[in-house]
């Protein structure tokens, strides 16, 4: 049975119709045609269709469209600016090689975006805790590290000193 819900989605209030049983990640994608958020694994594992919902990343593929009705949903789609200029987040990702195949980027950026909102400085311990749940098959986690401490805003000798301190740990 179809029931109307209402939301914001990348700062746009939406209304639309939707059956019970459809997932998040349904009715971006096959409805709304918001093809940023991918499906990977289906079952919340892999972090391709991570969103930010109400200021917290979460799996699209897991959550319930009805369950956004009066929230606020940022997707990739909603990140850069209208005119198109790449928020410092995903331009980050750009200058440090942090996209390469870039199924997993728009999740990447989102769950990057969601814990420099929360915590503008983070260590590299707490970046890794905040992608833990976005695979990436293509770029081995470095460049994507590397860019989320450029967004935050670390200054170049403070990552140095890091990577450097993580690769000669005795």
């Amino acid at each position: 049975m179809a029931r109307p819900i209402c939301f914001t989605l990348n700062g746009n209030d939406t209304e639309v119709e939707i059956q019970d049983h459809w997932t998040l990640l349904y009715l971006l994608r096959e409805q709304l045609g918001l093809l940023g958020t991918k499906e990977g694994c289906g079952s919340g594992e892999c972090g391709a269709c991570t969103v930010i919902l109400e200021g917290v990343s979460i799996n699209a593929c897991l959550y319930l469209a009805a369950e956004v009705d009066g929230k606020n949903i940022l997707t990739i789609e909603g990140l850069a600016a209208p005119d198109g200029t790449l928020h410092p987040i995903q331009q980050a990702f750009v200058e440090k090689g942090g996209i390469q195949c870039g199924y997993c980027s728009p999740g990447m950026i989102l769950a990057a975006k969601a814990l420099l909102d929360e915590n503008p400085n983070p260590s590299e311990e707490e970046i890794k805790d905040a992608i833990a749940g976005n695979i990436c098959r293509c770029t081995g986690y470095v460049q994507i590290i590397d860019a989320i401490r450029s967004a935050s805003g670390a200054k170049e000798e403070e990552i140095k000193v890091v990577a450097w301190q993580s690769d000669h740990k005795t």
